[in-house]
């Protein structure tokens, strides 16, 4: 009889263990499903990789305050998934030199990374801890062609510009700031990826910002046309393409871009 306690108490936890197998092999399983879904084939070491970066997100995030998305299937699919949806929108080589502005926890860029592994990655982030996350990431992923910037995108775009072949943001202001943040690292017939909820609004700010820094609105993809209107509700991915070099005067610094909105 004294031994009962002890053996219900290992029950449940084997249990609870089994409730957690069960609820990772859920999570991979729609990981791949939605991924396959838009074109991107994940490997077996891909999906190791994405969980290590997953399990590290999550034990760094007690103490960092780096994402509001803890939970394993909702790092799934509102941050890998979500990153993933940028090769649906355009056509890739798997070669290009990519520059996330504001990377934050890494997304959407070190996850295209692994989604594109011949891809090189320049991740800018300000934030000096989520800076050092994003190193010990790649450290611990062992993850080449990628590199940490904790800095602001206004000054390094003066040393970067037309570098690049593709720009990401995601929650990164209004689709005007964006156009201006990324244009201006990007070669001409590149293109900017922008991750937004509601973007109606804010075509005509995004528009006026394309006409004067050299780009153009060619794509605006709802999630729904992706097949992940029930996944990612209420998303949209919007492509500008750089179709003339960008006056040197863009962008602005950040106190003149808030004086004077797109």
């Amino acid at each position: 009889m004294p031994d009962q306690p002890k053996n219900q108490t290992l029950e449940l936890l084997a249990g609870f263990l089994e409730s957690l197998r069960r609820r990772r092999i859920e999570d991979v399983a729609g990981l791949l499903e939605g991924a396959e879904r838009i074109g991107v084939h994940l490997d077996a070491a891909t999906l190791a990789l994405c969980e290590r970066y997953a399990n590290l997100l999550i034990e760094r995030n007690t103490t960092m305050n780096l994402t509001a998305i803890t939970a394993p299937a909702d790092i799934a699919a509102k941050h890998f998934l979500d990153s993933f949806t940028a090769v649906a929108v355009r056509t890739w080589t798997g070669r290009e030199r990519i520059i996330d502005v504001g990377s934050g926890a890494g997304f959407p860029g070190l996850a295209l990374r692994l989604a594109l592994p011949q891809t090189r990655v320049t991740l800018v982030e300000s934030m000096g801890k989520k800076a050092r996350f994003l190193e010990e990431v790649t450290s611990t992923l062992e993850l080449d062609g990628v590199e940490v910037r904790s800095e602001r995108a206004e000054t390094l775009a003066q040393a970067r510009r037309g570098r690049y072949d593709v720009g990401t943001a995601r929650a990164v202001g209004t689709l005007g700031a964006i156009v201006e943040y990324l244009l201006p690292f990007l070669r001409v017939g590149g293109d900017a990826i922008a991750w937004k909820g509601r973007v109606d609004a804010e075509v005509a700010g995004a528009r006026k910002a394309c006409a004067s820094i050299g780009g153009e609105i060619v794509k605006i993809t709802p999630t729904s046309e992706l097949g992940l209107g029930a996944i990612l509700p209420g998303r949209s991915l919007v492509v500008i393409r750089k179709v003339r070099e960008t006056p040197s005067r863009y962008p602005r610094s950040a106190a003149e871009a808030k004086r004077r909105p797109w």
